[in-house]
């Protein structure tokens, strides 16, 4: 039996009939992931003001739909959402790798207890802890802060979680060699784990960019004024108001998109390697 050189086995396939069938499937997969972040692209730079003209390719480009976003208040709520995924976001890798730290390489009473709340943490919706979360930031004065959407991120179980698990892959061997030279706690974690564990800060970095970016709920609940918005929260705002085209709302959705993709270009490098380090083995 020959082998599958692709997950297809469209290799295994020779003629005419073949390429075009290669062809056709390539163009659809194209299509289906592709075309809606094109057509995002050409609307945001078209001056059409129908909502059902959908283009590939902007018929009259222009620039005056980022103009109207920006008249709208759109790079503040842009400022505060950097704001707030910077400050939660360092919180959270600096939480994250403190935590995995113990619960990899350290041995004490509940350890699986602790693993399993950390665990059930991620079984709950957000729409359940909505208002027992709300209700804690306000006892907090927390509400109307910027501090109220960064803190509550700060510690987050899938982070965790994976850190935890890449952690305990590093050879206990190291550690030990470490020690027997002097050095503490905070020393091998600093200088030994933690250089190790950069694929795993690379997958955590871009899991928790996005997670922090595109939050929604957190925000509704902090904010009490519109300047505090973030830019997820924002665009539904920008929905709600009948004077904003539709162009003005895809410019704004375009500016929201584009530090995701940013991040995981600048980061895709540990980003794969965190993904595929524990799938070859020796």
């Amino acid at each position: 039996m020959s082998r599958l050189d692709t997950a297809l086995g469209l290799e295994e396939r020779r003629g005419p009939a073949a390429t075009l069938g290669k062809l056709a499937l390539y163009a659809l997969l194209v299509t289906v992931f592709a075309g809606p972040l094109l057509a995002l692209l050409a609307s945001a730079f078209n001056r059409s003001t129908d909502p059902t003209a959908l283009t590939l390719l902007p018929t009259r480009p222009t620039l005056e739909n980022f103009r109207a976003a920006i008249d709208r208040d759109v790079l503040l709520y842009l400022l505060n959402s950097f704001l707030v995924v910077g400050g939660g976001l360092l919180l959270q890798i600096g939480v994250s790798i403190s935590a995995a730290y113990a619960l990899a390489r350290k041995r004490f009473p509940g350890l699986r207890l602790v693993f399993l709340l950390v665990l059930s943490t991620m079984m709950l919706p957000e729409e359940i802890l909505a208002i027992p979360l709300s209700l804690v930031l306000s006892d907090l004065s927390l509400t109307g802060s910027l501090w109220g959407m960064i803190i509550p991120v700060g510690a987050w179980a899938f982070s965790i979680l994976v850190t935890a698990e890449f952690m305990k892959e590093i050879p206990v061997e190291l550690e030990e060699a470490a020690r027997l030279d002097g050095a503490g706690d905070l020393r091998v974690f600093w200088s030994v784990i933690l250089p190790l564990c950069r694929p795993a800060l690379g997958v955590i970095g871009i899991f928790g960019f996005t997670m922090i970016w595109d939050q929604y709920m957190l925000p509704l609940l902090v904010a009490t004024d519109a300047r505090q918005f973030t830019l997820p929260l924002a665009l539904r705002t920008l929905r709600a108001d009948e004077e904003v085209g539709i162009g003005v709302l895809l410019a704004a959705a375009l500016l929201a998109l584009l530090p995701s993709v940013i991040a995981f270009i600048a980061m895709q490098r540990q980003f794969m390697r965190g993904l595929t380090s524990g799938a070859v083995k020796g």
